[in-house]
């Protein structure tokens, strides 16, 4: 089968490479998948790049998200999947732990993520466990199917499940023309909170602003102080931050007394220098949030089937095209979901 693999870290030109390997073979509790679509995320960007808990180890295949026709089943795994399509959740746990009974599984000790701890979709085949395969609803295309699981579950626990947002609620949504930035936007939106995004450049405002009540572009104004004089001074009760060390104090900055930001990655850096007394001397909470459990899953997968929420794909590429969406997802020259067809 034809596969992406990570050879090294480096450039996309350098660090990628589609090459001829053999086709994987179901173990127990598995199944084989002929990947229809697979959609990049920042993982596969750091991936190639390097960061400081990756195992060094090459060739790494990654994609986390993906969706296609179940063509094989190892032993104990149900014959039935076979034909079937289906959507993949990305999350791989013990099943037996205290955080697996309790439905938190992104909490289990034993948790990795398809395409980072263990071979993704990036490839004509995968395999991945039984558990993890979802139906894909027959209103979705493969490719709207694949551009859901990461970004969407882990915005649904941002917004619903860790950051508890309620209507008529306020909330900041940074990065919101990216997949988990809009995803969040869509879902805040939904509930009937007032949103603000974060963004650049007239192109990505114009299309956040078809959603959110108020578009700050944070390379005009430092947008805490937008929220402030937006707002009266009052803040935003919820801020959904993926961005890291270089947005944490000002997303600090713009949260109302008693306010939440909810946290669900670090693109910019782990190491944020913030004033602590910003956070306890206005009651504000700080609330980690990675990619949600399997009942996050299930709650917006539905939403996106019937078109309430919608994944916003920026461009499908072929498998040989992978290196072209690694460049525009670390350029930041996307709004929206990279997409590969192997």
């Amino acid at each position: 089968m034809r596969t992406a693999h990570i050879t090294q870290y480096g450039s996309p030109e350098d660090a990628l490479s589609v090459v001829e390997t053999e086709t994987p073979e179901p173990g127990p509790n598995e199944v084989r998948i002929a990947v229809e679509a697979v959609a990049l995320n920042h993982l596969d960007v750091f991936a190639r790049k390097g960061h400081p808990e990756d195992d060094g180890e090459f060739p790494k295949r990654t994609g986390s998200d993906m969706a296609g026709v179940v063509d094989a089943v190892g032993k104990d795994a149900d014959e039935s999947w076979v034909g079937e399509s289906v959507v993949v959740y990305p999350g791989v746990t013990c099943g037996e732990c205290e955080y697996c009974l309790n439905g938190e599984h992104t909490m289990c000790h034993a948790y990795e993520i398809i395409g980072e701890d263990r071979p993704g979709g990036l490839a004509e085949y995968a395999v991945v466990p039984e558990w993890c395969l979802e139906p894909k609803p027959d209103s979705l295309d493969f490719v709207t199917a694949a551009a859901m699981p990461v970004t969407f579950t882990t915005a649904w626990r941002m917004v619903v499940t860790a950051g508890e947002l309620r209507p008529a609620e306020t909330a900041l949504i940074l990065g919101a023309s990216g997949g988990v930035g809009n995803a969040a936007l869509q879902i805040a939106e939904r509930l009937g909170a007032t949103t603000y995004a974060a963004t650049s450049t007239d192109e990505k405002a114009a299309v956040v602003g078809e959603l959110a009540d108020e578009v700050i572009d944070y390379t005009d104004v430092a947008f805490e102080e937008a929220v402030m004089e937006l707002t009266d001074a009052r803040g935003v009760d919820l801020v959904a931050d993926h961005v890291g060390q270089a947005t944490w104090q000002q997303s600090i900055d713009s949260l109302a007394m008693g306010g939440r930001m909810v946290i669900c990655g670090a693109t910019s850096g782990p190491d944020p220098d913030i004033d602590i007394r910003s956070v306890y001397q206005h009651h504000r909470q700080i609330r980690g949030a990675p990619m949600g459990n399997r009942q996050d899953f299930r709650d917006v997968l539905p939403l996106v089937a019937d078109g309430e929420l919608e994944p916003r794909i920026d461009r499908v590429l072929p498998l040989d095209g992978v290196a072209e969406g690694h460049a525009a997802i670390e350029e930041r020259d996307v709004i929206g979901k990279v997409v590969i067809r192997p």
